[in-house]
């Protein structure tokens, strides 16, 4: 009996490490440490919902560690920063040489697993609150939108992962094993209905609620999910509800979106709501500051710098090429020069804050989801369903400058993802989506083995802890 007593509280303890290791972005106004405990001793159910979304902001969720895993491993991005900073691993994932022991990717499962522990927390007390049954629907509705986006991360950056929820069973060890893909999509699937069912669309929320996940928001990320399943007709079915909503557009001028004028606006579907300035901010940790301009004259570390293939990639004349990279010797559009002392000759001008630029914490929101990514999903999944797939693909290009396009084919509509997407976080998944990551990544120079690096390594310090329950990716 005591055996038993034993191994399931180091379950439990083990699952308890697994888990936790306003613009009106008043909704960010919670304090930087023990707002969840403040939420859970008090009748405040949206404080609980406001826990998860700040959990966002964390560096190893959305900053430093993310891009390393999402950017710098791509032929879009090279490390970056001066010679001797590796940014603490960001050589090695620049390299494609890292390992399960790689800092940043024991960062990013811990956060990620982290923010869920607070989305578990929301989904059993919100239900005990004596709450308007509206109010209450749409918080849980957006909780499960947020653990959808959490998950569909996971799952594309390590495959099958350790499914954790309001039902599950911390006494089992069956809590730390990992679930198949095929698992964590359906559980990610059915949460976004549940989020679709529930949530408003964007114009029906109050001007202070602006930012919050929306039904709109919730039919894009299965959009999305579908997508990466090649579930065609249904990803086809979401984006054309989404292009009749009437509820987005596309940005006038592409530059905007990327400036303080251009958060949450008529193109935004999602974005990590962040609140820079006077204190107490809530900003993305390190966001800006660590891709900022590095060297004499510059205001941050330097690192995530676009590479010369991705630069030398763009059409004549397409405006997403000046709007996502900054040229040493640039003047930016708020006037900034960027000396030619700089030490690196392109910087990500989509993290570039005007103001507070080299703070830690700035107002810079972090774009996951836009109509323009729809659309472009749209001509994807039209291509394999047969549907008119020029029409939406075109309409992207026109915004950037461009004719329409002379094939619409699968390498042209990925290309346009490239340039449409640099630096959202997309590009490492979408090449192996696509089933060209080798081939495109050893072209440039790194070292990508097929049927290994499509999914990055388990992080060695959890299997350990799991006593050897969680398993390890193919070849690691």
């Amino acid at each position: 009996m005591n055996n038993k007593i034993t191994k399931n509280l180091k379950y439990v303890a083990f699952a308890i490490l697994l888990l936790s290791f306003s613009c009106s972005k008043d909704f960010l106004d919670v304090e930087a440490t023990g707002e969840t405990e403040e939420a859970l001793t008090a009748d405040k159910s949206i404080e609980l919902v406001n826990a998860v979304y700040n959990r966002f902001l964390q560096w190893q969720m959305s900053s430093f560690s993310w891009n390393g895993l999402t950017s710098i491993t791509t032929d879009d991005a090279d490390k970056g920063s001066s010679t001797g900073d590796t940014g603490t691993d960001k050589d090695i994932l620049d390299a494609i040489a890292f390992d399960p022991t790689t800092i940043s990717i024991g960062e990013v499962w811990s956060e990620h697993y982290n923010a869920n522990q607070r989305i578990t927390q929301a989904i059993t007390r919100i239900p005990e609150f004596d709450i308007d049954k509206k109010l209450k629907t749409r918080l849980i509705g957006e909780v499960k939108f947020l653990r959808a986006l959490i998950y569909f991360r996971l799952v594309k950056t390590f495959g099958g992962v350790p499914l954790i929820s309001d039902k599950s069973d911390l006494s089992s060890p069956d809590i730390l094993k990992r679930a198949s893909k095929e698992e964590v999509y359906l559980f990610i699937e059915n949460d976004l209905q549940d989020a679709i069912n529930s949530l408003p669309e964007k114009n029906e929320y109050a001007a202070a609620d602006l930012g919050r996940a929306t039904k709109g928001a919730a039919k894009a990320l299965l959009a999305k999910v579908s997508m990466y399943q090649n579930k065609w007709q249904e990803v086809f079915r979401l984006t054309n509800e989404i292009i009749a909503s009437n509820q987005y557009d596309l940005t006038p001028n592409y530059e905007d979106i990327w400036k303080e004028i251009g958060e949450n606006n008529i193109e935004s579907i999602f974005e990590i709501q962040a609140k820079g300035g006077d204190a107490p901010t809530a900003g993305v940790q390190g966001y800006s500051v660590t891709q900022g301009a590095r060297g004499d004259g510059g205001w941050g570390w330097g690192f995530n710098t676009p590479t010369e293939d991705l630069a030398n990639s763009y059409e004549p004349n397409d405006a997403r090429k000046d709007a996502t990279i900054i040229f040493r010797g640039e003047t930016l559009f708020d006037g900034r020069l960027v000396p030619n002392t700089v030490t690196n000759a392109m910087y990500n001008q989509k993290a570039y804050s005007s103001a507070n630029s080299d703070a830690w914490e700035t107002g810079k929101n972090v774009r996951i989801l836009r109509f323009a990514e729809v659309l472009l999903m749209n001509a994807e999944a039209a291509l394999e369903v047969g549907g008119d797939a020029a029409t939406p693909l075109n309409r992207v290009r026109k915004r950037a400058g461009l004719n329409d396009a002379t094939v619409v084919d699968k390498m042209t509509i990925w290309k346009e993802r490239r340039h449409e997407l640099a630096f959202e976080h997309d590009r490492y998944f979408d090449l192996v989506r696509q089933g060209r990551a080798g081939e495109v990544l050893r072209a440039h120079g790194k070292n990508f083995v097929d049927g290994k690096h499509e999914v990055f390594p388990i992080p060695q310090e959890q299997i350990d802890k799991s006593g050897g329950i969680l398993t390890q990716n193919p070849m690691y």
